[in-house]
C-alpha cells in the first residue's frame, strides 16, 4: 500500500490551513481532503491574475475554476518537469532540458519548444512567455506550420505562387499562422471548379441576337414590358368602348393637380401615366409622343430592334422578347462567374498549366505537420499555468498570499489602493454584484466604503470596496472623493456611494458615545434654534399684518396712554432670575463639595468608572465585532466559493491600512498666533482662579464654609432672613406679581 503524503499545517485567519510548500505537495493535490480547502472555487475575471492562465486552467470553460480543475492541472505540470519544485518560483521563462521527455505531452513540449526556438533564430535552451506571445512570429519564416494553408511563400514554383495568388483574389483566403493570406483545400478546389465552368459556358455561348447592343435591350425591354403591355390592354378598352376612350387617357385633372409646381421632382406621378396617347388602334405609332418619363428608354430600344418600323404591335412587342428567349437561357445557366476577371485567356492558361494537384500536395505537407505546431500552442499553455500555478494555490488551497506579512505581496483578489482621509487602504476588491453585496457586506463585520471610479483611460466605469480598518471615521461620508490606484498604475478618480458602518478599531469605538451625544446636542440646538426662530418669525410677521394704523382710542375719543412702567413687575422678574441663579449655585457647591471631600485615588477612580461607563459597552461591543471580521462574505459576493472562515484580527487588520504619520517638528502655522506653552498654562491656570474667585464671591462655597466677603451674603443678612415670618412671604411675593396679574 502505498504511503501517504504528509502535509503542513498552519493557523492563519482564524482557521487551520494546509501550506503549500514544496513541488510534492502540489503532486499530491489529489490526497488531500476537499474539506481542508480554503476555496472551493473561484472566478476566472477580475482578479489580479493572468486571465489567459486561468481560463487554461478552466477546463471546461464553464467560468469558474474548481478544485477538480486545479488537481488536473497540478497532475499534469508536474508529470510533464523533472522537478516539481521548479514551480515555486513562479517564473515565466524554463530551461527545455526541464522537460521530462519520458511524458509523452513532455516530449512534445520538448520538441516545439525546440522548434520555436529554431524559428525565432535564439541561441541557448531557454524559452519564455515572451517567446510564444507572437505566434506570428514563430512561423513568419517557416514554409509549413501545420495549420493546412499555404501562401505564396509555401511554394517555389512561380506558376503554383501565381494561382496561390489567383485564389486570393477570385475565390477567397483564410488567414495563415504566420499571418499572411492563403488558401486551403477547399479554396483550391473551388477554384479549379470555376475555372473549368466557365469555360465550358462560354464555349457554349449563343449567338446574341442584337450583337452587342443585345444586354442594353434585354435591360431596357425588360424595363417597358409592362408598361407596353398596359397601353394595348388600354387600346383594345377603348376599340370594345369608344365613349371611355377619354377615361383611359391621361387624364387632364392629374396634370392640373402637379402644374403648379415643380415638375422636374414629379417623375413617378408623370411616369403613372400611360406610354403614349390613346386612341383606340391597335397599334402604337413609333414616331407619335411617347410618355416624357418613358420616351428616352422607347426610343432607344426600337433604334436596337427596329429602328425601321413606323408602328409596333403587340405581336411585334412578343416577338423582340421571344428574340431574347436562348439568349437569356445561356446567361442564365453561368457559371464560374468568379473568375470571370482573370479574363479567358488566363483561365485557359490556369487549366492548361494544372498546378491543382500541386497545391494540394502543398496542403498535405503543411497538415502533416498539424502535431508538431498545436504543441507550440501547448508550450504557450504551459508557460502561463507554470508561472501562475503556485500563486493560485496560495490563493486557492490557502490563503498564504492574504494573511502573508510582506505587504508587497497581495492576493488575487486585492485590486489597488484607495487613498483616502489621510490614509492607504490596500484590502480593496473590485465588486462584480452589488446586488450581492448589498446582502452579505454587513456581514463582513468591517468598515466598507463603496466607491465608483472612472478614468479617461478607460471608457468603463470602475466598482470597488475597500475596507478601513485603522483610524477614525472622520469625514468620511457618501458624495467624497478620493483616488484610487489598480494594480496597473492606473489612477482612477473614485467617489463614495455607500458606506457600510462597523467599528474600525477599539479607540473609535471609546469616542463613540461622545461623538454621538456631542451631534445629538448639536442637532438638538439647531433645531431649538430653528423652531425658536421659527416662532419669533411667526409672531413678528402676524403682529406686523395685524397692527393698527393709528393709536387705539378710549370711548371718549381720546388716543389710550402708554402704561407707565411697571416696578413691581421687573422686581418679580429679577427675583425669579435671583432663585434659579441660587439653585444652580447650591447644585453646583453640592456638586464640588462632594468632588473635595473625595481622596486623589478615589477621584481618580470616579473618573475611571465615568469613562467606563459610557465607553466601556461600546469598546466591549467593538472588540467583539473586531474579533469577527471576516472576508468571506465579500468574497463569496464576488463569486467565490469559500470554505473557511477568513478572520481579519485586531493586529491583522492594522496591516491593511497605512494612515499617514508625520516626522515630530516644530513647526508654527503662519496664520495662527504662536504661543509658548509655559504662557499657555499660566493662562490657564489665571481662568481657573478667576472662575473659583466668581464661584466665591457668589457664595457658592458657603456649604463649604467659605463665605464670600460681599455684604450682600453678610452673616446679619442671612439670619434676618432666617427670622423672618412666613406670613411675609406671600405679601413680598406678591408685590412681584404684575399689575395684570391682581386686576
Amino acid at each position: 500500500m502505498a504511503k501517504k503524503h504528509s502535509w503542513n499545517y498552519e493557523n492563519i485567519g482564524g482557521s487551520t490551513r494546509v501550506k503549500i510548500t514544496t513541488g510534492a505537495d502540489i503532486a499530491n493535490l489529489s490526497e488531500l481532503d476537499i474539506k481542508k480547502w480554503t476555496v472551493l472555487s473561484c472566478p476566472t475575471t477580475g482578479l489580479d491574475i493572468d486571465e489567459k492562465s486561468l481560463k487554461y486552467i478552466d477546463e471546461n470553460n464553464d467560468g469558474r475554476i474548481h478544485v477538480s480543475e486545479v488537481i488536473s492541472a497540478s497532475k499534469w505540470l508536474t508529470s510533464i518537469l523533472k522537478d516539481a519544485d521548479l514551480l515555486l518560483k513562479g517564473s515565466d521563462s524554463i530551461d527545455i532540458a526541464q522537460f521530462n521527455q519520458e511524458n509523452v505531452d513532455g516530449k512534445k513540449l520538448y520538441n516545439s519548444a525546440k522548434q520555436i526556438l529554431e524559428n525565432l533564430g535564439k541561441d541557448g535552451n531557454v524559452i519564455s512567455l515572451s517567446d510564444t506571445k507572437d505566434i506570428t512570429a514563430i512561423f513568419a519564416k517557416t514554409r509549413f506550420n501545420g495549420d493546412s494553408i499555404i501562401t505564396e511563400q509555401t511554394s517555389e514554383n512561380q506558376e503554383e505562387k501565381d494561382a496561390v495568388s489567383a485564389i486570393i483574389k477570385t475565390i477567397g483566403s483564410v488567414i495563415d499562422r504566420s499571418g499572411e493570406n492563403g488558401v486551403n483545400a477547399e479554396l483550391i478546389e473551388k477554384f479549379y471548379l470555376a475555372l473549368a465552368d466557365y469555360l465550358a459556358w462560354n464555349e457554349a455561348a449563343v449567338e446574341a441576337p442584337y450583337g452587342t447592343d443585345t444586354d442594353k435591350a434585354i435591360e431596357l425591354y425588360s424595363a417597358l414590358d409592362i408598361k407596353v403591355k398596359d397601353y394595348f390592354v388600354r387600346t383594345k378598352l377603348a376599340s370594345f368602348s369608344p365613349e371611355s376612350t377619354t377615361k383611359l387617357d391621361v387624364q387632364t385633372t392629374l396634370i392640373e393637380a402637379i402644374c403648379a409646381d415643380n415638375l422636374t421632382g414629379k417623375s413617378d406621378e408623370i411616369a403613372a401615366y400611360p406610354l403614349a396617347r390613346i386612341t383606340g388602334k391597335a397599334e402604337l405609332d413609333i414616331n407619335a409622343a411617347i410618355n416624357p418619363a418613358w420616351a428616352s428608354q422607347f426610343n432607344t430600344l426600337i433604334n436596337i430592334v427596329k429602328p425601321k418600323e413606323k408602328v409596333l404591335t403587340e405581336e411585334s412587342w412578343s416577338a423582340i422578347g421571344a428574340s431574347f428567349a436562348a439568349y437569356n437561357a445561356w446567361k442564365a445557366a453561368k457559371k464560374g462567374s468568379e473568375v470571370e476577371v482573370l479574363g479567358l485567356d488566363t483561365i485557359k492558361k490556369f487549366l492548361a498549366d494544372d498546378k491543382k494537384q500541386a497545391l494540394l500536395d502543398l496542403i498535405a505537407q503543411d497538415a502533416a505537420l498539424k502535431e508538431s505546431a498545436d504543441s507550440i500552442d501547448m508550450v504557450d499553455k504551459f508557460l502561463h499555468i507554470y508561472r501562475d500555478f503556485y500563486r493560485l494555490l496560495c490563493n486557492f488551497v490557502t490563503f498564504q498570499d492574504f494573511y502573508s506579512k510582506d505587504k508587497k505581496t497581495k492576493a488575487i483578489f486585492q485590486s489597488g489602493r484607495l487613498v483616502i482621509d489621510q490614509r492607504e487602504c490596500r484590502l480593496c476588491m473590485q465588486v462584480t454584484d452589488m446586488a450581492k453585496h448589498n446582502t452579505m457586506a454587513a456581514a463582513s463585520g468591517m468598515y466598507l466604503v463603496y466607491c465608483d471610479c472612472t478614468s479617461k483611460a478607460s471608457p468603463t466605469k470602475l466598482n470597488i470596496v475597500a475596507a478601513v480598518t485603522v483610524g477614525d471615521i472622520g469625514d468620511l461620508m457618501v458624495g467624497k472623493n478620493s483616488i484610487y490606484y489598480d494594480n496597473k498604475g492606473q489612477v482612477w478618480d473614485a467617489v463614495i456611494t455607500k458606506i457600510v458602518d462597523n467599528p474600525i478599531s477599539v479607540s473609535q469605538a471609546f469616542w463613540s458615545p461622545y461623538r454621538r451625544m456631542a451631534t445629538t446636542v448639536e442637532n438638538l440646538i439647531n433645531k431649538s434654534a430653528a423652531d425658536k426662530d421659527a416662532a419669533i418669525m411667526k409672531d413678528v410677521n402676524e403682529k406686523i399684518n395685524a397692527a393698527p394704523t393709528a393709536a387705539p382710542k378710549a370711548e371718549d375719543g381720546k388716543a389710550t396712554p402708554t402704561p407707565p412702567f411697571d416696578i413691581a413687575k421687573f422686581a418679580g422678574i429679577v427675583a425669579a432670575l435671583g432663585m434659579a441663579v441660587g439653585m444652580i449655585g447650591t447644585a453646583l457647591a453640592s456638586i464640588f463639595k462632594g468632588i473635595f471631600e473625595l481622596e486623589l485615588w478615589q477621584l481618580i477612580a470616579a473618573f475611571i468608572g465615568i469613562l467606563l461607563v459610557i465607553s466601556g459597552p461600546a469598546m466591549v461591543m467593538a472588540w467583539m465585532k473586531l474579533r469577527r471580521r471576516n472576508i468571506a462574505p465579500l468574497l463569496n459576493a464576488n463569486g467565490w466559493a469559500i470554505n473557511a472562515s477568513s478572520r481579519i484580527s485586531i493586529p491583522f487588520g492594522e496591516t491593511l491600512t497605512d494612515p499617514v504619520k508625520f516626522p515630530k517638528l516644530k513647526l508654527k502655522d503662519p496664520y495662527t498666533k504662536g504661543m509658548a506653552t509655559w504662557k499657555k498654562w499660566i493662562i490657564s491656570l489665571f481662568l481657573l482662579l478667576v472662575v473659583v474667585a466668581c464661584l466665591w464671591l457668589g457664595n457658592l462655597f458657603a456649604t463649604l464654609g467659605v463665605h464670600s466677603p460681599l455684604p450682600f451674603f453678610n452673616k446679619e443678612q442671612v439670619e434676618m432672613v432666617e427670622e423672618r415670618p412666613v406670613e411675609e412671604t406671600p405679601e413680598v411675593a406678591s408685590d412681584s406679581i404684575p399689575v395684570a396679574d391682581k386686576q
